[in-house]
């Protein structure tokens, strides 16, 4: 037997072997999803069969009892803003560690890093944000949110800002302008991809945390979605059809989210990664 055709040999069974594993991975996906169109009793056996009779208004009835409406408009909301609030303020920092040459940009460059490694302390989060004010209101969970993924965010930035010629901020110094000048006008438009990668990272871990809402929102009214799961299983534990249901809604905007933006959060990644 050649080399070449051991070769082919090995590939066919590796990727076999990944195959397999795939749908083994898959099958709670597919559980769940026909889960949440069978009957109450149906669902208790928790088979990949087909339902008997597809019950669509499970879907109705988990977004009408559930408060799903006002759920997914406070997890845009805070999904949203934190990635936005991200995005500029961790941007802006790459750029200034990424220009500058300094022991301090390297030592604040490690202070970022160290965020990457060391887990938060709800307690003390939760006296930081009391001391201010904010505890009990969404806006406490979006500056939570902006501020636990800015390490990975400047760490992604500033390695791809770094492949970006100086000579261009030379450039634009002669023509007169300011650093700020040089930030919207010259950098901006370049980390676009990076912009891309880091909102589509931000939401999907925003979107689908659970344990910054449970601790800091205090009020029902101002629960995310996944967190109105809790409250739903409290009312409906033994209606396992409306209970995945609820999942798949909760679950349906970042997988959508990650299908379509995929290849930006690869793309991303490589860019600011690989190259720096």
């Amino acid at each position: 037997m050649s080399y070449t055709r051991k070769l082919a040999i090995r590939d066919f069974i590796v990727e076999g072997f990944l195959i397999l594993a795939s749908l083994i991975v898959l099958l709670p996906l597919v559980i769940l999803i026909l889960g949440s169109f069978k009957t109450s009793a149906e669902v208790l056996s928790f088979s990949l069969s087909l339902p008997e009779s597809w019950q669509f208004s499970n879907y109705v009835r988990v977004f009408q009892e559930g408060g799903l409406s006002r759920a997914f408009l406070n997890s845009i909301w805070i999904t949203g803003i934190s990635s936005i609030i991200n995005i500029a303020a961790s941007s802006a920092a790459a750029f200034i560690l990424a220009r500058r040459d300094t022991r301090w940009s390297g030592t604040i460059y490690m202070y970022f890093f160290m965020g990457l490694i060391a887990p938060m302390s709800i307690i003390t989060t939760i006296r930081v944000v009391q001391g201010l004010g904010f505890y009990g209101s969404i806006t406490s969970v979006i500056l939570i949110y902006a501020a636990l993924n800015t390490a990975f965010s400047v760490f992604l930035y500033s390695g791809f800002i770094k492949t970006i010629p100086r000579a261009l901020d030379e450039v634009a110094f002669l023509e007169g302008a300011s650093v700020f000048g040089v930030f919207f006008r010259i950098v901006t438009p370049l980390i676009l991809p990076v912009n891309a990668t880091v909102a589509i990272m931000v939401f999907m871990s925003v979107w689908n945390d659970i344990t910054i809402p449970v601790y800091f929102l205090t009020d029902s009214s101002t629960w995310t979605m996944p967190l109105s799961i809790y409250n739903f299983y409290g009312k409906y534990s033994r209606d396992w059809n409306l209970i995945f249901a609820n999942l798949v809604l909760t679950s349906l905007p970042v997988f959508i989210l990650y299908l379509f933006g995929q290849k930006y959060i690869v793309s991303g990644l490589t860019a600011g990664a690989v190259k720096g």
